[in-house]
């Protein structure tokens, strides 16, 4: 009889050339966080100084106050009483259980990774609606993004600057950053293209076509971006929890480890108060301005 074994066994590379290369690499990165880590860290400083001043002011702000600012934001997006009681509702049941502080740090961490994905995502998003080239440059680099286990997003960021707050926001961000970019791209994309060579008729040089007409027909789609990367960062809140980011995700984790039911829901059910009111503000304000927007058309 023939030998048919290689119909089925795929060639490789031996154990010992596998190993070598896994710890070349593994070297590389270690020499490389060794020498440049403290240059990195010390780049973020900045930006860790925003995160803890604005967590102590979430925290120092009394929480009837907070909870009136939450409310009237959620009327102002929504115009909507009922959507403005259920942020109080909510709000003061996370008090009454004892989780106001964790929910203001996770809130902390939600908005500051939420404003750098949009200050980020954005004008990559531009960046690729400008020029097909990047667009297939970058379109692949989101696809990776999206599909990585997160956890292999705190390997390299954790060798590299450790455990903390900027570690979670980097892993945050990797992780949420794709919807608005891919959905900012796409708005400016849809935009009609007579209503582009309308304004270029009229003189409109390219940065006021931009900021004048792509940016505000293609607003709403931006904006269901962002609400799925606000999403997706709070889906991120208990795994950031596991390299030292305070907030509802580090309760959940102790629950699993502990088999504390009862404290899991709980935390559980406060993330998903979060996740609500985050996405039925952002989608009416979005729902808001294409009713605007669609308003200023037709007169």
């Amino acid at each position: 009889m023939s030998d048919t074994s290689w119909l089925t066994e795929f060639p490789q590379l031996d154990r010992q050339q596998l190993l070598a290369i896994r710890q070349t690499l593994d070297g590389a990165y270690r020499t490389f966080s060794r020498e440049y880590g403290d240059t990195i860290e010390s780049f973020f400083d900045p930006l860790l100084s925003f995160l803890i001043g604005f967590e102590k002011l979430l925290l120092a702000t009394p929480w009837w106050l907070m909870i009136a600012l939450l409310a009237a934001l959620a009327f102002y997006a929504s115009r909507s009483w009922k959507l403005a009681i259920g942020v109080v509702v909510a709000f003061v049941f996370i008090g009454l259980f004892g989780m106001w502080d964790d929910t203001m740090r996770t809130m902390s961490i939600i908005i500051a990774s939420t404003l750098l994905a949009v200050l980020i995502g954005v004008p990559v998003g531009i960046w690729m609606a400008r020029s097909d080239r990047v667009q297939r440059w970058v379109t692949p680099l989101l696809d990776v993004m999206q599909t990585m286990p997160a956890f292999v997003y705190l390997i390299p960021v954790v060798m590299l600057l450790g455990i903390g707050k900027i570690p979670g926001l980097i892993a945050v961000v990797i992780y949420a950053i794709p919807p608005v970019i891919r959905l900012t791209n796409l708005g400016i994309r849809l935009v009609d293209k007579e209503v582009l060579e309308a304004a270029e008729a009229y003189g409109a040089s390219r940065w006021q076509r931009l900021t004048g007409v792509q940016l505000p027909l293609a607003m709403p789609t931006i904006m269901a971006g962002i609400n799925q990367t606000i999403m997706m960062a709070l889906a991120m809140v208990v795994i950031a929890s596991m390299i030292g980011v305070k907030g509802l995700g580090q309760p959940v984790l102790k629950s699993i480890t502990n088999q504390y039911f009862t404290l899991g829901l709980l935390n559980g059910l406060a993330i998903v108060a979060l996740a609500i009111m985050f996405d039925r503000i952002s989608q009416s304000y979005a729902r808001r301005a294409q009713q605007h927007l669609s308003g200023s058309r037709h007169d």
